[in-house]
């Protein structure tokens, strides 16, 4: 199998034609990546907050007014995407500006990073510096729904600088949350 053979198997697989030349840009096969293990995931987490969730979708549908009588999306992704985190996979977030993680998950320290309907290009940066095992992105369609993907750290391509890229399509599909 040559290097460039996961594309087709990408192609006959459903990904987006997008998602494959995503794929052939960065140069490298998202099946070498490993993601959180499908069967330790869990569809919702059973300790969420009502109230939480009852905040989350009021600050969701605010926003959603919002853009739709101004034409201007609020500045408040990084929020809601650390809030579905918290909701959705069970995150217990850290006290606020608290350094190199955002949440834990279990023992696993969590990064979280928000891709809005604003970002061009759907990729995210982190710091190469923090402490997580586990980067969460979630994305943000124009629609205000939200989906998320976990990736180990030790998967973040290599580098020198401060910073890692990650781009949404190249990530391995997430299902459902890993249990803490």
């Amino acid at each position: 199998m040559s290097d460039w053979d996961f594309l087709h198997d990408m192609h006959n697989d459903g990904y987006s034609p997008e998602q494959i030349a995503d794929a052939a840009a960065c140069g490298y096969n998202p099946w070498e990546w490993e993601p959180v293990q499908e069967k330790e995931l869990s569809a919702l987490h059973p300790h969420e907050d009502p109230e939480l969730v009852m905040i989350f979708e009021s600050l969701v549908e605010n926003a959603r007014s919002y853009y739709e009588l101004t034409g201007r999306y609020l500045q408040i992704w990084g929020e809601l995407g650390e809030l579905y985190a918290e909701i959705k996979y069970g995150i217990k977030r850290h006290k606020p500006h608290t350094r190199g993680s955002d949440g834990k998950l279990g023992n696993d320290f969590v990064e979280i990073k928000t891709i809005s309907p604003e970002k061009d290009g759907g990729q995210v940066q982190v710091k190469r510096a923090g402490n997580f095992n586990k980067l969460l992105v979630i994305k943000i369609n124009e629609r205000f729904e939200f989906d998320g993907r976990f990736i180990e750290r030790k998967q973040l391509s290599k580098g020198e600088g401060a910073y890692a890229r990650v781009s949404w399509s190249a990530l391995p599909l997430t299902k459902q949350a890993p249990k803490p």
